[in-house]
């Protein structure tokens, strides 16, 4: 096998601000900044698997993600199209796909921006009709303002025309228009589509299961985004600001070369982190409270998505102790179910078991086991799934049923495992020493032929060492 593609980002600024070489460079160690890359050839065994499972006569059409304004004329940075990244590689708005299986003239053609050489100088490199030709491997490129006008040609003759129907207005309506266009000359000898159909059962099942490549990029962001985190658990201290916590985070992921989160970063002390999506991250870390944070880096549109939970003074108090280390013995519990075979849902079952346990043994609930965890009465406490599937997107495409069964995992999915406990200040049936308390454990782990390994492991989880870490960079 061979070993993945990477992309040298050269550090190109030293002490002075002014150029320098990679051996002059001091802000990194060298070699930080290697980034895997998916190869052209990768992108392209991905169109003709594609094509492969496209039924029989069929064309398939798929958008570029829009630019999204900000405020007034100030955009969003762009972010790509998940689906249309992963068998393209281009990152532009204002393009759309066309996978035409067995077309002489090209199996893939792109519709983009022409090259504009003004607003190149304004706004940056684009590719232009040669580049999506020469850089992505389109068979043909065509203006962007042609793809309407052109539609109905592509459209003739085709029985099945895949895209994803309803998830963009404009999309539709160019379709609709180009086949009314082909029914209005049936009588010329036109032959309108007859069935209309989404890419997702194929294009997803196929992101499911990661290449070499894919798992490369996703090892490179969990490595950066474990370098985050432990930022953060070293910085921390009692009077600090939640804000102040997720700027070191992204610093720390800036400063190994990924620009972009894979997410808004949650960084929730005490109360706040038994609100699941937290993001305000604006209020003080008092001392004698926990911090929760849920944050990960994004690397070629890859994403990581850790969780750790620590005490803001160093030091678990008894109380968070009892409920951390429940929480992590769950999530211990789920891992060891993961292996080729097993079902998508025995980590979660195997986790729900060794939660419910726990809290019957520390007084949250009262009753039996068994008829607890059939009767969901864990459910005020932890109330969503064990995990979720990760890859482009955080939480990532791939059913979890197939034929009405849990799926059976496989080497080369890629899963997240977070239980969690969340006791919240209103929670009056709860001893006071619980309220107030969230917690969550969560890595990132790779189904692989023998079991599975955690991409995350080198993050501080247990108690001795979160408080080890955090005690030596004090």
């Amino acid at each position: 096998m061979q070993n993945p593609s990477y992309h040298v980002v050269e550090d190109a600024v030293n002490n002075n601000g002014g150029s320098g070489s990679a051996a002059e460079a001091h802000v990194m160690p060298a070699g930080m900044l290697c980034v895997p890359m998916i190869t052209p050839g990768e992108y392209k065994q991905r169109r003709k698997t594609l094509m492969q499972g496209m039924k029989k006569n069929a064309i398939a059409l798929l958008a570029s993600a829009p630019s999204v304004a900000r405020s007034r004329d100030v955009e969003y940075p762009y972010r790509q199209d998940s689906d249309f990244h992963y068998l393209t590689g281009f990152d532009e708005p204002e393009a759309m796909a066309v996978f035409a299986p067995g077309r002489k003239e090209g199996e893939f053609i792109l519709f983009c921006r022409k090259f504009d050489e003004t607003k190149a100088v304004w706004t940056g490199k684009h590719a232009g009709l040669e580049g999506a030709k020469e850089q992505f491997a389109a068979g043909e490129a065509f203006p962007i303002e042609d793809f309407a006008a052109t539609l109905p040609t592509l459209l003739d003759g085709k029985r099945v025309v895949n895209y994803p129907v309803g998830v963009n207005t404009e999309l539709d309506r160019q379709v609709m228009a180009a086949v009314n266009a082909l029914r209005g000359k049936i009588r010329t000898g036109a032959k309108p589509p007859e069935e209309f159909t989404a890419l997702d059962r194929v294009l997803h099942e196929m992101r499911l299961l990661k290449s070499r490549d894919e798992i490369a990029l996703m090892r490179k962001a969990v490595e950066v985004s474990i370098h985050a985190h432990k930022r953060a658990m070293a910085v921390c201290r009692p009077g600090m600001f939640e804000y102040q916590i997720e700027a070191e985070l992204s610093h720390e992921c800036m400063r190994h070369g990924l620009r972009h989160a894979a997410y808004p970063s949650i960084v929730a002390g005490g109360r706040n982190a038994c609100v699941l999506h937290y993001t305000e991250n604006a209020d003080l870390l008092r001392d004698g409270d926990l911090l929760l944070i849920d944050a990960g880096a994004e690397c070629g549109s890859y994403a990581a998505d850790i969780t750790r939970t620590f005490p803001v003074n160093g030091r678990y108090s008894e109380s968070q102790r009892l409920l951390y280390e429940l929480v992590l013995d769950a999530q211990l519990a789920a891992i060891e179910k993961i292996r080729p075979g097993n079902a998508w849902i025995e980590p979660h079952d195997a986790a729900v078991r060794v939660l419910v346990r726990g809290l019957v043994k520390l007084g949250l609930l009262q009753g039996r086991v068994r008829k607890l965890i059939k009767d969901e009465a864990y459910k005020p406490f932890f109330m969503h799934r064990t995990g979720h599937w990760i890859g482009m997107d955080v939480h990532d495409v791939g059913d979890y049923k197939v034929d009405e069964k849990w799926r059976k995992l496989e080497p080369g999915m890629v899963l997240t495992v977070e239980p969690g406990l969340y006791v919240p200040p209103t929670c009056m049936e709860a001893d006071p020493k619980w309220r107030g308390m969230g917690i969550r454990i969560e890595d990132d782990v790779l189904v692989t032929p023998k079991g599975c390994e955690v991409l995350s492991a080198a993050l501080p989880k247990t108690v001795a060492e979160i408080e080890a870490f955090m005690e030596a960079g004090r």
